[in-house]
């Protein structure tokens, strides 16, 4: 395909998979549940960095975890104690364990207490000249780890000086950031902007990514992330991570076929 072709097609798709249809079966469903800003930040974080595996159950997991906060997540991490954290215990999701949850309660309690938004742990690591989100990732997972913690909750929540291409994290920013008329992505943070965001690199975009040549390198790594976006770029330079929705449903879609023969 040349460039206006591969255009014509992506809007295509991007109008197709970006609607209110693809709510209910994806892990953004779980904090479209909620209406208070930052229960949609707490719900969406959870959703977001659980997000590996069967769809079904990432929201299994999600929803049970909002159900042991008692369906108001905000009001849980603010006003709970010690001991109300037992009650998770028997929670696990994959290597997402107990001691993990435990850290990230304690965080965000901490986060919370003096900011109104999670929105500002990512921006204040960031300048309005800043190209991308990157340095605001970077900020976020050291501000994030920065009380007492077991090494091996760092797992769960990664960075782009570890050369990881961030996937999770990367797509719970599109949720919070991206604003349309659809009603798929919440569009709530304001000092962030989309043409900042860089694409989730999950196994559905980066094959079809490298299928309609979007990208060359075949490691699912940040500098690929970056090479993707820089692509996607090209077609939509304020708003790139639109294409998300066109390349995982395509993925979707497509299962393991080849796009282009």
């Amino acid at each position: 395909m040349n460039k206006k072709t591969l255009k014509q097609f992506l809007d295509e798709k991007y109008h197709q998979f970006n609607d209110s249809s693809f709510i209910a079966p994806d892990p953004i469903s779980v904090p479209h549940r909620f209406s208070k800003q930052q229960d949609i930040e707490i719900a969406g974080l959870f959703a977001a960095l659980l997000a590996w595996g069967n769809r079904t159950t990432i929201i299994n997991s999600t929803n049970r975890l909002m159900k042991l906060m008692e369906d108001s997540p905000h009001d849980f991490i603010l006003n709970h104690r010690q001991d109300d954290r037992h009650c998770f215990e028997k929670w696990v999701h994959r290597t997402f364990q107990f001691p993990d949850l435990l850290y990230f309660l304690e965080f965000l309690q901490y986060h919370y207490k003096s900011n109104e938004s999670l929105e500002t742990a990512f921006s204040a690591g960031m300048s309005k000249k800043n190209t991308s989100i990157e340095n605001g990732l970077i900020h976020f997972q050291r501000y994030f780890f920065s009380l007492p913690h077991l090494s091996r909750t760092e797992k769960h929540l990664q960075t782009p000086l570890r050369k990881s291409a961030c996937k999770r994290i990367n797509l719970f920013l599109r949720w919070m950031v991206r604003s349309d008329d659809k009603g798929v992505d919440f569009g709530i943070w304001k000092n962030i902007s989309p043409a900042q965001l860089i694409c989730p690199l999950d196994v559905h975009v980066h094959r079809i990514a490298v299928q309609l040549k979007l990208i060359t390198r075949k490691q699912a790594d940040w500098q690929t992330a970056v090479e993707l976006t820089e692509s996607l770029r090209k077609f939509d330079l304020i708003d790139p991570v639109k294409y998300d929705f066109a390349l995982f449903g395509l993925g979707l879609e497509q299962g393991g076929k080849k796009l282009i023969k």
